[in-house]
């Protein structure tokens, strides 16, 4: 047994977040389900934004357990 850390990324387009979350969310819940994690120890978000400041893209890492 062992711990493990995988990184997500989206890009984030003004008026199309919600569906972007939800594309993200499918994609963590299809690697959970797909690789066979028995234990998620952490979530964590974060905005990548670009020279203006504006929120361009979202970093999901997810820690768990193999």
């Amino acid at each position: 047994m062992g711990y493990k850390v995988k990184t997500f990324g989206m890009e984030i387009r003004p008026l199309k977040t919600m569906k972007e979350l939800s594309s993200l969310d499918a994609m963590v819940n299809d690697f959970v389900t797909n690789n066979g994690v028995k234990r998620i120890i952490s979530v964590s978000d974060s905005p990548t934004t670009d020279d203006k400041g504006e929120t361009i893209g979202l970093v999901r890492v997810v820690a768990y357990e193999d």
